[in-house]
């Protein structure tokens, strides 16, 4: 694969993550106490951790998806998104085993819903399509019209 090719493919991976971080983290941090209540749904962390972690996930999707937009820090942004992807995933497969029925509060909302309202394969097929976009760029952050590559270029 040519190295144009695959600067494309790293471009449209960093758009499309960072464009869902963005939105996901957009649409819940106006509902902090929202967002608290679907990670206590999940009923894995105690409940006052679990408070604590939907009140900082808006704002750390917001700050990672700006990155990933940007193009800048994209390496370790990948990473660190790649890494919450996986948490999301378990999270989601756990709650699907359990047989837990919650919305995942993927773009806000959450907590416990009717089982016929429940989504979790979609919601795990996404996560997983998302975190291929984040392990390519974690393995190969350079793309076009990234602030890495203006301001990094002789590194």
């Amino acid at each position: 694969m040519s190295t144009r090719v695959a600067d494309g493919l790293g471009s449209i991976a960093r758009l499309v993550l960072g464009a869902v971080f963005l939105v996901a983290g957009g649409l819940k941090v106006t509902t902090p106490e929202a967002s608290a209540k679907a990670t206590q749904a999940y009923q894995v962390l105690p409940h006052d951790l679990a408070a604590l972690v939907g009140y900082a996930l808006p704002t750390i999707e917001i700050l990672l998806g700006l990155l990933l937009v940007l193009g800048l820090f994209t390496r370790t942004a990948a990473a660190l998104t790649s890494l919450l992807l996986v948490a999301f995933v378990a999270g989601i497969a756990q709650a699907w085993a359990r047989g837990l029925t919650i919305d995942c509060g993927c773009f806000g909302g959450g907590g416990t819903v009717a089982a016929d309202e429940t989504s979790y394969l979609p919601r795990i097929l996404e996560d997983l399509g998302m975190l291929a976009c984040g392990l390519w760029l974690a393995r190969r952050p350079s793309s076009l019209l990234s602030l890495d590559r203006a301001l990094f270029r002789a590194a």
